[in-house]
């Protein structure tokens, strides 16, 4: 699987309205963290984190599973184990329409994983942190 170029990621960051944050956390010290609050304050996305071990990021509600969200996102960010991947997949798949986009965050490559998102349809970065990319080609 190969990279989306710059222009292909500045228009998926366009293009993308809503955001499920999925790992997203509310302890300072984690990555998610740091990327769910640059997001919440400087992009133009809906954010909707999910975590099913908190209730909440600074007053906002965490949703347990990408299920219980009250909208289907354009876009699914993982912050998850590598082991983790093909049950966010399915969650991601059983959401109906599918997301457009499915975002694994710094660290993270799967190839099954990227593949089978890829075959149903979505869209796929992988290794790369949504936030920097945001600031990089979207200017915030």
């Amino acid at each position: 699987m190969a990279s989306p170029n710059s222009a292909e990621l500045q228009q998926i960051l366009r293009d993308t309205r809503t955001v499920a944050v999925v790992g997203a956390s509310d302890n300072p010290a984690r990555p998610s963290y740091e990327v769910y609050q640059y997001l919440a304050r400087f992009s133009h996305f809906e954010l909707y984190p999910v975590n099913p071990n908190i209730i909440d990021i600074d007053g906002t509600q965490v949703y347990p599973t990408l299920a219980d969200l009250p909208v289907v996102p354009d876009m699914v960010d993982v912050f998850r184990r590598y082991d983790d991947l093909p049950g966010v997949l399915t969650d991601t798949l059983a959401l109906s329409p599918h997301p457009k986009y499915l975002w694994l965050q710094q660290g993270l490559w799967h190839e099954e994983v990227g593949q089978q998102a890829q075959a149903a349809g979505l869209q796929v970065v992988m290794d790369r942190c949504l936030k920097v990319d945001y600031a990089w080609l979207i200017g915030r």
